[in-house]
């Protein structure tokens, strides 16, 4: 999970006080999720590396107005989801696009909440994250942007419900019900795309 909090606002604290040596490790902690956050967003890997430069370049000049009311990381997810969505208006293509990062899959074991595609392992269980991953892709990719950012957020980034609230400025009830919405717009279309998935859910 994410680096300890406390580590974090020293680093932004140093930063402050002109040392820039302290915002690079930030960056370096910080880059590979970053990254993968992003991928949800496009596919381009120059897209991507702009994106996250950007976030990055935004983070530094708005340090100052860190109020540290949330974490960095989470004030960072915040930045990064608003740079890619901007992006994407910018370029007019609909944000509602984008990708699921094959290293990601769903992770983790299936437990309630969780979203599951596939009910038994298969005997190449490679072969099988690399094709939940593909199915993943092809259901996120028809969600819209409101159910997409809030399932990344929980399922692939794992954050807390508050954390989610911060990065998108929304209460922890609108958290909820989105997510609740989310999983049930995410399941429906799943089973309509792949029939064969149905005995996966309880």
């Amino acid at each position: 999970m994410q680096a300890a909090p406390q580590e974090d606002l020293s680093l932004v604290a140093e930063t402050l006080a002109g040392n820039q040596l302290s915002f690079q490790l930030l960056v370096e902690r910080y880059q590979a999720r970053m990254f993968a956050l992003v991928r949800h967003y496009t596919r381009n890997p120059v897209e991507v590396e702009d994106i996250v430069q950007d976030t990055f370049l935004k983070a530094y000049t708005r340090l100052p107005g860190f109020q540290q009311q949330s974490s960095f990381y989470t004030w960072l997810c915040r930045i990064a989801i608003n740079t890619s969505l901007d992006f994407l208006k910018r370029c007019g293509r609909n944000p509602v696009r984008g990708a699921e990062d094959p290293e990601l899959g769903l992770g983790g074991e299936s437990g309630e909440g969780q979203l599951r595609t596939s009910p038994t392992p298969a005997p190449d269980a490679r072969l099988e994250r690399a094709e939940v991953a593909r199915i993943t892709q092809q259901v996120l990719d028809e969600l819209p942007e409101i159910f997409r950012s809030v399932l990344v957020l929980r399922e692939f980034e794992g954050l807390a419900y508050q954390d989610i609230a911060d990065v998108l400025g929304i209460s922890i009830g609108t958290v909820e019900s989105r997510l609740f919405r989310a999983r049930a717009k995410f399941k429906d279309k799943l089973l309509a795309l792949h029939p064969e998935f149905e005995e996966g859910w309880s």
